[in-house]
């Protein structure tokens, strides 16, 4: 049978599950990241979330933004957290906790003033609750870990600036 048209046939890419571009929308929700992009199978999904000055935008409940938008204002750089010098780093093995109870306030936030000495995160090691304390006064920059999580000797746990 003659084909009616003369252009080549198009290579069938896969379809694209929307089940997994909303799975990867929560996945960058909950570990605050701002991009993610993951390929199988010949395809490529990638999903990113635009953050402005003005602060976060709401969306529509299960809507996902699946191409980001340029933003035209200027994007800060990345601190690499080994060579800042108010890196607060794991004193010790162990898990840890933000703040003193489980779902209990964290002691610090992102923006926090703190002094030194003042408690920043507790750290679990051999059933014992280790607080660490602020080396150093200023406002805390960044976190690195999350609640419950398993930090090694030397690990970055937050910034103080």
């Amino acid at each position: 049978m003659a084909r009616k048209s003369g252009n080549p046939p198009m290579p069938k890419t896969p379809a694209i599950d929307q089940g997994v571009i909303r799975d990867l929308a929560k996945l960058l929700d909950e570990t605050g990241l701002t991009e993610i992009e993951i390929q199988r199978d010949g395809a490529s999904v990638r999903v990113a979330r635009n953050l402005s000055a003005a602060g976060p935008r709401l969306r529509p409940e299960g809507s996902v933004a699946a191409t980001p938008t340029v933003i035209a204002t200027p994007v800060a750089v990345p601190i690499e957290p080994s060579k800042h010098p108010g890196l607060v780093a794991s004193p010790m093995v162990g898990t840890a906790y933000r703040g003193p109870a489980p779902g209990g306030r964290p002691f610090v936030d992102v923006g926090s003033q703190v002094k030194i000495g003042e408690t920043l995160i507790i750290i679990e090691a051999m059933k014992t609750m280790n607080q660490i304390p602020a080396p150093r006064g200023g406002t805390v920059i960044q976190i690195l870990v999350e609640d419950g999580q398993p930090v090694e000797y030397g690990e970055p746990l937050m910034i103080i600036e």
